[in-house]
């Protein structure tokens, strides 16, 4: 390694101490998620300059990814524990599995509503934009993805509705714990599930056998919300690492000659955004707070494009930022990291279908068009875990159910990431706002006791 990329490096971890001093000074865990946002940019595009000096930071970036996808493991380390006993837990706080019904029913009606308006939103943005497939240029990296894409696409060609949903039920919940299957968060929710309701039957039969069940389900939950914490604590060190790598992967000259896309990208994220705000105050719910309170879950999920790792978070912020029920937090996170997904599953494939379809003459603006296109998507937004890839496999699902080809996702590469990490943010902020809607309709439905009423200076991740 050069004397320069060991400087650089040196410098990056050297801006942990003040970062951590900062944070310590702090209440609250936002400030530094936030100081870490702006210290990742800039020392990202320091390291971008770099290479103009002469300079050869790449042997550098192993040791910075280390730090931010070490960050992310961990999440993700935390996300089967965290669903299995919240969702046990919830349950078993239950009087009745009705109240289950009622809130699975609130939080996948919402869902898959704001993806269908996605989706509409991703169509009338590709039309204002004049977005055209035609004239893309493939080089070297979008041929070899449109191979990749080729390979893969034998995944979801014939797979129906049903044979999706199917992938949804567990056979092996310790395989599934591992989170070796697309759909596993899902199953794992399941199993809690049908642990739960086992619970209630043995709490009606046996009383004190009851109690001890939920006993030790308490404790469970005391356990794992303390290792969240503790993970919880690293998250500015982590989406610095994380928006160092992006900003130095970055390529601005790609950037430029998708800009038209990238700018109509951000557009459409941006209304779905608003789309969420009014949805909040037409039912009473200050979108103004709710954003005061919910933009650290958003910074992460935009840094480390995941809406599985963000699952921790989401709860947390959820029960202790906005007075959700344990129950509806858990449910809403979790379902929103596979289902339903506004920005990868409504936006994306609904803006590429009208990108390939301008050009082959289709008149997108028909009426039935229209209507299939979005039918399509809502729903093929349920079986996007089922088959993994998040936004580019929700394009590998509809575009061919469109009759339209597939070759559009491999073309936008260059700038996927740029855009992915708008995209996530715009998937988790649709869970929490379908959490937030639910807790409103239904209040309390079947438990022991009212939720968690926080204000936005109550407890901290962290």
């Amino acid at each position: 390694m050069q004397l320069s990329s060991l400087l650089l490096l040196a410098a990056f971890f050297a801006t942990f101490w003040p970062l951590f001093l900062w944070q310590r000074s702090r209440q609250s865990l936002a400030p530094a998620v936030f100081a870490g946002l702006l210290l990742g940019v800039l020392f990202g595009a320091l390291v971008q300059f770099s290479r103009e000096w002469g300079l050869r930071p790449e042997a550098l970036l192993p040791w910075i990814e280390l730090v931010g996808e070490g960050y992310v493991r961990l999440l993700h380390l935390l996300v089967m524990p965290l669903v299995l006993v919240s969702i046990l837990g919830a349950v078993v706080k239950m009087h009745s599995a009705e109240s289950l019904g009622k809130i699975s029913l609130s939080v996948l009606s919402i869902l898959l509503a704001t993806t269908a308006v996605a989706a509409l939103i991703g169509i009338l943005m590709a039309e204002l934009f004049g977005l055209s497939a035609a004239g893309l240029v493939e080089g070297s990296r979008e041929t070899a993805r449109a191979e990749e894409l080729g390979e893969r696409i034998g995944r979801v060609e014939g797979v129906g509705l049903a044979q999706m949903l199917l992938t949804f039920i567990p056979k092996n919940v310790f395989l599934d714990l591992t989170g070796a299957r697309d759909t596993s968060v899902i199953a794992v929710v399941i199993f809690a599930v049908l642990l739960g309701l086992a619970a209630l039957a043995v709490r009606r039969e046996s009383p004190e056998q009851g109690k001890a069940i939920e006993h030790f389900v308490s404790i469970a939950q005391v356990w794992i919300m303390k290792l969240v914490r503790l993970v919880m604590a690293f998250t500015p060190y982590g989406v610095m690492a994380l928006v160092t790598v992006l900003i130095t992967e970055s390529s601005w000259a790609d950037i430029l000659n998708l800009f038209s896309f990238v700018v109509a990208s951000f557009v459409a994220i941006a209304l779905m955004f608003v789309v969420h705000g009014l949805l909040l105050l037409v039912n009473g719910v200050s979108p103004r707070q709710y954003f005061a309170r919910v933009w650290p879950v958003l910074i992460f999920a935009f840094s480390s494009r995941s809406s599985a790792a963000t699952i921790p978070l989401n709860v947390e912020t959820q029960v202790d930022k906005l007075g959700n029920s344990p129950a509806i937090a858990n449910f809403s996170a979790s379902f929103g990291a596979t289902i339903g997904q506004n920005g990868c599953a409504g936006l994306y494939p609904a803006m590429l279908a009208v990108m390939v379809a301008v050009p082959m003459g289709v008149d997108v603006l028909d009426p039935l068009w229209l209507l299939t296109l979005v039918t399509v998507v809502v729903i093929s937004s349920f079986g996007i875990a089922g088959v993994g890839g998040g936004a580019t496999f929700a394009a590998l699902v509809v575009l061919p159910a469109m009759g339209l080809p597939v070759t559009i996702a491999a073309l936008l590469i260059s700038v996927e990431p740029l855009i992915d990490m708008a995209r996530t943010a715009l998937n988790v902020n649709g869970a929490m706002t379908a959490g937030t809607l639910t807790q409103r309709w239904l209040g309390n439905p079947g438990t022991d006791g009212p939720a968690t009423q926080e204000t936005a200076d109550g407890p901290q991740p962290g």
